[in-house]
């Protein structure tokens, strides 16, 4: 999994009732765009991720601009 400043990091939930949730990476601390992530989540609150097999790296770009 690699990241550049300003993807989004999309984790999705796993149990019935768990919404996903998505954040933007603001820092990454791991090599070549590797974990982990520093990612501000949508209410503000900023974690460090080890993200596992539920997340996704989605770029801005195709986030802006989702393929139909």
């Amino acid at each position: 999994m690699n990241a550049r400043i300003g993807d989004l990091l999309h984790v999705h939930g796993t149990v019935v009732g768990q919404h996903d949730r998505v954040g933007e990476i603001i820092e990454i601390r791991g090599d070549s765009g590797g974990p982990p992530y520093v990612v501000r989540f949508e209410d503000g609150h900023e974690a460090l991720v080890y993200p596992g097999p539920d997340a996704v790296v989605e770029s801005r770009e195709a986030a802006r601009h989702p393929v139909r």
